[in-house]
């Protein structure tokens, strides 16, 4: 995680500690603890108090009785919905950007790919979560709808912590990209609804795969 500078304080705790969310910094069920957080982005302990409160009203955390904020759990019927709104507002966003997606940004997301490959055969879990979320956002930034990327931010937030456990499936690894290089693939023709169906098969293997240890775990 990134010290943050004092002069950032609260819209910038919000961000820093949401992206973590996106990108599985914490782990489901994790307490998160403001003194230990203030120190980990080098800020004091209100800006966190004040954005961990913004978290819990957007049902991205969940405060418990004895007022500790945690990670929320998913069940298995929650996740199952989760997946069915990520793959009908992210498909949208990935056709909406095939025809807005410009040169530079195509080179962009091929280089991310590149990266992607890159950190799969390295081994390095974290870099692939990073590179993963820069990649599908750096799509969804040229649909041109600001609504609808808030949502889809929303929607990470909530699976985000779940992620990580995909790079512990030894099924899930070798074929992490396949879908990756058809949603390139269909960018460079400008085919937005060969983007969407590439983006739907991305979200429900990786969804699948999830869902199997959720249930395993209930």
């Amino acid at each position: 995680m990134l010290k943050l500078e004092h002069q950032t304080l609260n819209d910038r705790a919000y961000g820093a500690l949401k992206q973590e969310l996106i990108l599985g910094g914490f782990s489901p069920g994790q307490t998160l603890v403001i003194r230990k957080l203030a120190e980990t982005f080098g800020i004091s302990t209100t800006p966190i108090r004040e954005a961990l409160q913004r978290l819990v009203a957007e049902r991205l955390l969940e405060m418990q009785n004895n007022r500790s904020i945690i990670v929320p759990l998913l069940s298995a019927p929650a996740f199952e919905e989760l997946t069915h709104i990520r793959i009908a507002v992210e498909g949208l966003a990935g056709e909406m950007a095939a025809s807005l997606m410009t040169e530079n940004g195509l080179l962009d997301i091929q280089a991310t790919l590149a990266g992607m490959q890159r950190a799969i055969e390295a081994g390095d879990a974290k870099a692939y979560l990073s590179l993963n979320e820069a990649f599908h956002f750096a799509i969804y930034q040229h649909a041109g709808a600001p609504i609808l990327l808030n949502m889809i931010r929303d929607l990470w937030g909530r699976v985000g912590p779940y992620l990580k456990l995909l790079m512990q499936a030894d099924r899930y690894i070798p074929r992490s990209n396949d879908a990756h290089r058809r949603i390139v693939a269909a960018l460079e023709q400008r085919n937005g609804p060969a983007v969407r169906v590439s983006l739907e098969q991305d979200i429900a293997m990786a969804a699948a795969i999830l869902s199997e240890n959720l249930r395993t775990a209930r």
